[in-house]
């Protein structure tokens, strides 16, 4: 006998149960994947909250300053380092000027002693020299006269000061009886060969604001020598040898 083909369809119970479960299973899938983005979405959401974002904000804006403070503490201390360098630059160029001022008021002293220039033979003012006496309206004087050595003999005689400024709105002169010296009522004697320094103590009224010294030299049997020295200068205690050339007006 034939055999028979085999059928084209084959007919096999519905298995309901397995439906189910895969059903249940897919339903608790998307179930668990929609609790997960809920959880993630709120996570999202409570951190971009105002007061997360303020903080944030406030986190930045603290690294900012700490920032800038530390520049502007750098700034301040480079300031610092300059300005100390140019106080030093500043007190060094002084000390020099003092010292160049020196050495040039010490060559015209000794370059007068040896006769370096015949034109200033003879009795002169080389140096005038003003200190203040604390707590006082006093002054210290020191007056140093100098002659070339080729004249070669001593010259004595005796030397002034008036102190010429303001008292008020009026130019006065004070003359060398009104500057409180008593012990040397005729003036400051001198008697040398090369060079002397004279001494004295004057004193200004407390109204009186100086200007200018005239110090007056009258050797014995000679004519006065007379120089001009302004206040500022007496301080220093130095005088350029051009200042040196200008004699006192009368």
């Amino acid at each position: 006998m034939a055999s028979r083909p085999p059928p084209r369809f084959v007919v096999r119970p519905h298995d309901a149960a397995g439906w189910r479960r895969r059903a249940w299973w897919l339903g608790g899938a998307w179930l668990l994947s929609l609790l997960l983005t809920g959880l993630i979405v709120g996570a999202g959401v409570r951190h971009a909250t105002p007061a997360a974002v303020e903080q944030r904000q406030l986190k930045a804006l603290g690294k900012q300053n700490d920032d800038l403070l530390q520049q502007v503490a750098n700034l301040q201390r480079a300031d610092q380092v300059a300005d100390i360098a140019n106080q030093s630059l500043r007190k060094t160029l002084a000390e020099r000027e003092e010292e160049i001022s020196g050495l040039r008021a010490d060559l015209g002293f000794y370059s007068r002693l040896t006769g370096g220039d015949a034109q200033r033979e003879g009795l002169k003012v080389q140096e005038v020299r003003l200190q203040p006496v604390s707590g006082s309206h006093a002054w210290n004087l020191t007056v140093s006269l100098t002659q070339n050595a080729k004249r070669g003999e001593d010259v004595s005689g005796n030397a002034t000061v008036a102190v010429e400024g303001l008292r008020g709105d009026k130019v006065v002169r004070l003359a060398w009886d009104a500057l409180g010296d008593t012990s040397q009522n005729g003036g400051m004697a001198f008697r040398f060969k090369y060079f002397q320094q004279l001494h004295a103590t004057i004193v200004l009224p407390a109204d009186f604001r100086p200007t200018r010294l005239v110090i007056t030299a009258q050797p014995a049997g000679d004519d006065a020598v007379s120089r001009a020295v302004t206040w500022g200068d007496a301080l220093s205690g130095h005088l350029t040898p051009t200042q040196g050339e200008q004699d006192a007006q009368p």
